[in-house]
């Protein structure tokens, strides 16, 4: 499937102010960046890196003012996630290095308060992919999607007092539980095709079966159509814009389209 994800925000600073931003998409096993334009206005010098986690990040200093930051991508993605029920728990000594910081607590995944309770969950459920299956269809089961009962400070264990939330919120619970059942998790923001309404979001993977598999507990069933942006322990690693100073974001469209694949 090859999509077009588009970005448009317009931000307002009362002094000059630098920002970190990820809202570039980058080739990686599960997608493709075929083509890619990022546009500045007004333009200022920018430098891009990449973070501990692999994301591409882009720095620069918001002049005092408006701007506006537009990032077009087109990236052929799959129609379809992996699936595999049958899927194994990789065991701890096992798994490759980079997969072992998502084993632990993070600020909004207090997995370490979590065991009990994601035991009781996956109860009869062998470990690997059917656990973390699970996991996700009882999120989905239990908290209700709800704008305005969460915030910027809520955690897992908050969003589960309350009974609900949003996509980020569905994914830190996914990602808390996972943990506490030593599979390694990781919280993902990016696209999702025909999400309704339109917005960036958030899904989780799980690393089994020696390698990661995509869960999304907003959804009814596995969905393909997914461009990813960044990903890391949670949303503190990803967030599109970090600002180091005062920064008001006043608008922000997402649209993500499929496309024909041009003729040979």
């Amino acid at each position: 499937m090859l999509l077009t994800s588009v970005a448009d925000i317009r931000v307002l600073c009362e002094q000059d102010c630098p920002v970190v931003a990820m809202l570039r998409p980058r080739s990686g096993p599960e997608q493709w960046v075929v083509g890619q334009r990022y546009e500045l206005w007004p333009w200022v010098p920018a430098r891009e890196y990449l973070d501990s986690y692999g994301n591409l990040c882009q720095r620069f200093v918001i002049p005092r003012g408006e701007m506006r930051l537009a990032v077009t991508s087109e990236v052929e993605v799959a129609d379809m996630v992996s699936v595999d029920v049958h899927a194994p728990a990789t065991a701890v000594d096992r798994l490759p290095d980079d997969a072992l910081v998502y084993l632990l607590p993070s600020r909004y995944c207090p997995s370490d308060a979590m065991e009990d309770q994601a035991r009781e969950i996956v109860q009869g459920c062998a470990p690997g992919y059917p656990q973390a299956s699970r996991v996700r269809d009882w999120i989905r089961e239990t908290l209700a999607y709800r704008y305005g009962v969460s915030d910027a400070s809520t955690d897992a264990l908050r969003t589960l007092e309350q009974g609900a939330g949003v996509c980020r919120d569905f994914a830190h619970v996914g990602v808390s539980l996972c943990r506490a059942l030593r599979m390694p998790a990781r919280f993902v923001v990016g696209y999702l095709h025909q999400l309704d309404p339109m917005d960036m979001h958030a899904w989780y993977e799980v690393f089994v079966g020696d390698r990661w598999y995509t869960f999304d507990a907003t959804q009814e069933q596995p969905r393909g159509g997914r461009i990813v942006v960044a990903c890391g322990r949670d949303a503190t690693d990803v967030a599109f814009l970090s600002s180091f100073g005062a920064l008001e974001v006043q608008d922000m469209t997402v649209r993500v389209e499929a496309r024909e694949r041009p003729a040979a």
